[in-house]
Parts: structure tokens; C-alpha cells; sequence
């Protein structure tokens, strides 16, 4: 996982394959969410999500809201952006298909 600290409180989170991506949402789930409110969360590397993993980004996007953050998913293949639509997870999580988007929406615009 690479994370990039930009400006107005955002970070990119570029996202491995698994075992990465496991590994890389425990990492996540332990930061303090009050620093920054705003994460982007950069899917280009994903191929594959399980319910453990779902799970877990419910749980970070939930800590990101108890302080007013947000978080934006974007760059999803088309199988791992099914698994959210066959979920009904596209309607509880903001996505968007490029990084750029994804920053504006982070910060509210």
C-alpha cells in the first residue's frame, strides 16, 4: 500500500492485490481517523473482494464519519464493482471511476 498525504486533509490510499489488500485495510483500520477526515481509496490493483474485506471497509468508512470524514473508492474493475452492486454496497459507498473525481469529492466539491 502507498499512501500519498495531500493537501486539504486528503490521503490516496493506493490499494495491493491480495495478500496486500488484507493487509493494507488492517493498517488502515488502526490509523487515527481524525487524520485526515478525507481518504481515497485507489482500487486499480484489486481483483477479488470477500465478505471479510466488505466487513472491514464498512468498518473504516463508519470510523471516517463518526469525525465528519469521508471516504471515496474509486478506480474499481468491473468484477470488483459488481460485488458492490450485487451487495447493494454502490448506494451505502461514494465511487467513482477516476482519482480525480475521487479528490474533488473528498473535498466537497
Amino acid at each position: 500500500m502507498s499512501i500519498e498525504h495531500r493537501h486539504d486533509n486528503v490521503d490516496v490510499v493506493h490499494l495491493g492485490d491480495d495478500p496486500l489488500f488484507t493487509e493494507d485495510l488492517d493498517t488502515l483500520t488502526v490509523l487515527d481517523p481524525a487524520t485526515p477526515p478525507a481518504v481515497v481509496m485507489a482500487f486499480a490493483n484489486v481483483r477479488y473482494l470477500n465478505s471479510h474485506k466488505l466487513a472491514k471497509l464498512l468498518r473504516l468508512r463508519k470510523r471516517l464519519i463518526e469525525v465528519d470524514g469521508r471516504l471515496i473508492l474509486c478506480e474499481l474493475n468491473p468484477q470488483v464493482k459488481g460485488v458492490f452492486q450485487v451487495t447493494g454496497l454502490d448506494k451505502v459507498f461514494t465511487m467513482t471511476d477516476d482519482l480525480p473525481r475521487a479528490l474533488e469529492l473528498a473535498k466537497g466539491d
